[in-house]
């Protein structure tokens, strides 16, 4: 192989640990984002799938088949990237579950629940990389263990920080001297190749729990309250610019607890904007609604002369199946929110403290559910970040706006103003 174009555009610390892991049978790069981890793990890879025993399978493990190719596969098949000269040696499919690295089948198995363990049970692996290993269920990591047996087999994986307590940190990171484990930590600051622009960016970006974790790389605690940068004076309008693009409604579907939706647009400041919002509340009004009824409610309200508008798309709370079919008969362009909880939160925050989202003061619910909106100390003491799960269906139904719709504003701020 041609590694001198990598060596060069790598760090001491990465080459470091790309040598080091040679020597053993678990390996973890954890750290801050864009700190230089990934880079020096597929280093890693490449070499390892060079020497991997020909007597075992060779695996790539993500949290989705298109999380390993966004953050993996593409990457090392970049000509203009930092594996340039090696990208012609893999070959992969878009879509497809296997890539051939060096000659080697190398199977692709998105793990975000426990029902991954059957992918790989009973394999014989020697090689298996885990990309974003604090995502992967503990079952299905101590199960990749169990898969190495042959002789030389090796586990490498990369995470960004966590809680304290999450079972990767407690029971493998802190253990290294006890495992045949190695491990190496990275801050943002150890990446030499990024400009000091993105640094910047990158730390006005993540704020709170997220700037200690993904810019300093602390496994620290969620506690408190989740946006701790909210501030009503700031953050709440009476007045509205114009909305150059009503982009979404979220919507948090209930029937015995309250439905709620918002409206979401872009201003002709570049700023976004939740704009309207509208709640019904089965146990206050003593009736529950029908998903005819609160579609047409929801139709009444968007048709209003005081209305949101009808938006670009609605985005309904992923468990809503029924009403999803309902809002389609009506024709009410529905799609299906993303609904992850956390990285969610983390846009919102982000947008928040950048000052590029605000709420309207008729946003009533959303505003007064945020300020009592915290963090589960129990869920921490298990391991895990999880919100209180109570007086949150429109702080819900915005996320779900937010999140959704974040390719059709992300390029968008800068140039509506």
């Amino acid at each position: 192989m041609d590694l001198q174009h990598v060596i060069r555009v790598l760090s001491p610390k990465q080459l470091r640990s790309v040598i080091e892991c040679e020597s053993a049978r678990i390996s973890l790069w954890s750290g801050a984002v864009s700190s230089g981890k990934t880079i020096a793990s597929l280093l890693a890879l490449l070499i390892s799938v060079a020497k991997a025993p020909d007597n075992g399978l060779i695996f790539i493990v993500g949290r989705t088949l298109q999380t390993i190719e966004r953050n993996l596969i593409e990457v090392l098949q970049q000509p203009a990237g930092p594996f340039g000269p090696l990208a012609r040696y893999v070959q992969h499919t878009r879509g497809s579950t296997v890539a051939v690295i060096f000659g080697r089948t190398v199977h692709l198995i998105g793990a975000n629940d426990v029902r991954a363990e059957g992918r790989i049970r009973g394999a014989t692996a020697s090689l298996i990389y885990i990309d974003e290993a604090t995502l992967i269920p503990e079952a299905f990591f101590t199960m990749c263990l169990s898969r190495l047996r042959v002789p030389g087999a090796r586990l490498l994986g990369t995470t960004n920080p966590d809680g304290p307590g999450h079972w990767l940190r407690r029971n493998f990171l802190l253990r290294g001297k006890d495992l045949d484990l190695r491990s190496w930590h990275f801050v943002l600051d150890d990446n030499p190749w990024l400009t000091a622009d993105y640094v910047t960016a990158l730390k006005k970006e993540y704020v709170g729990l997220f700037y200690r974790r993904f810019v300093l790389g602390e496994w620290c605690l969620a506690e408190g309250a989740v946006y701790d940068m909210w501030e009503p004076d700031h953050h709440v309008v009476t007045e509205l610019p114009e909305i150059v693009d009503r982009l979404a409604i979220g919507c948090d579907y209930g029937t015995t607890n309250p439905f709620a939706g918002i409206a979401l647009g872009l201003g002709r400041d570049g700023r976004l904007y939740l704009t309207h919002e509208w709640r019904y509340d089965s146990k206050h009004s003593r009736r529950q609604l029908t998903d005819v009824e609160y579609s047409a409610r929801l139709t009444e309200w968007m048709d209003a002369d005081d209305g949101p508008g009808r938006p670009r798309y609605l985005a309904v709370d992923p468990s809503a199946a029924s009403f999803v079919a309902q809002c389609h008969r009506d024709g009410l362009n529905p799609y299906p929110a993303n609904n992850a909880v956390s990285d969610g939160i983390r846009m919102v925050s982000s947008l928040l403290a950048s000052d590029q989202l605000r709420v309207h003061a008729s946003c009533a619910g959303w505003i007064e559910e945020i300020g009592s909106y915290s963090w589960d100390p129990a869920a921490a003491e298990r391991g895990f970040d999880a919100p209180v799960k109570a007086a949150d269906h429109s702080l819900d139904a915005g996320r779900y706006a937010i999140v959704t719709t974040e390719g059709l504003w992300r390029g968008a701020l800068a140039l509506a103003a």
